[in-house]
């Protein structure tokens, strides 16, 4: 694939000692699963990301729409710098965790979850800041999940949401919450502070930070197809582990 080989070799050319890197989780560095809590991070993965920290001197960040303490679960016992819920959550060192709005309400909460029952194989994430409707496993249920939605919103009209889709998801979401805007602070603190951030992303809902990035001096990759602003394409998340393996041989 012409536009994998391309991103290897741009990715492969990055000077450590003056980017940060910054990756989504969910079919960008792991495989998607049928369900959030079936993904595996393989072996590979979790012994490169350590070495690729070090050598950036810390700089090296998950983006994703996962909770914070979902991703600690999850790569433990690695803890890395964060943003989680789509920007919900910063956490831009192993300190305390910024949260850049209010969790849902209980009762709101509790009202969306029973989207469950709009059709068989429906999966709720409750991440507090945000819930995620996955119908992976439920193909075609998309509309009546947005009609769902659209009906609690009607029932809670002093809560702004809004809906970010996603690969077979619905994410329900305060407005103006971004990964885009979470990784613009991102880059003003230590340790990204000065560094030319790097983000490899894989999805519509990565689309926020590739705008961002030409105002920040970056550069972005995707995973499986192109997205608007990206310098190259890993053709799968397998291609990307790789290629952060021969740039830790490198460094």
């Amino acid at each position: 694939m012409r536009g994998a080989t391309a991103a290897i070799d741009a990715f492969s050319r990055l000077d450590l000692d003056k980017v940060a890197l910054l990756f989504d989780v969910d079919g960008t560095l792991v495989d998607l699963a049928a369900q959030p809590d079936a993904v595996e991070v393989p072996s590979d993965l979790r012994r490169v990301l350590p070495r690729l920290a070090a050598r950036t001197n810390g700089a090296l960040a998950l983006v994703s729409g996962r909770a914070v303490a979902d991703l600690d679960r999850l790569f433990a016992p690695l803890v890395l710098p964060a943003i989680g819920s789509h920007g919900a959550e910063i956490r831009p060192g192993r300190g305390r965790i910024i949260a850049m709005s209010e969790p849902l309400p209980d009762r709101l909460r509790c009202a969306l979850r029973e989207a469950e029952g709009v059709a068989a194989g429906v999966v709720i994430e409750d991440k507090r800041f945000s819930l995620a409707l996955h119908y992976r496993k439920a193909p075609g249920a998309e509309p009546r999940l947005r009609q769902f939605v659209e009906a609690v919103r009607a029932d809670f009209p002093g809560e702004p949401l809004e809906i970010l889709p996603g690969k077979a998801v619905l994410e329900v979401k305060r407005p103006g919450i971004s990964k885009g805007e979470a990784v613009r602070r991102l880059a003003g603190e230590p340790p990204f502070a000065g560094r030319r951030p790097v983000f490899v992303g894989d999805d519509v809902t990565d689309e926020s930070v590739f705008a961002v990035l030409p105002a920040l001096g970056g550069i972005g990759f995707s995973v499986a197809r192109p997205l608007p602003g990206v310098a190259g394409v890993f053709d799968a998340p397998a291609a990307l582990r790789s290629a952060l393996q021969n740039l830790a041989r490198r460094a």
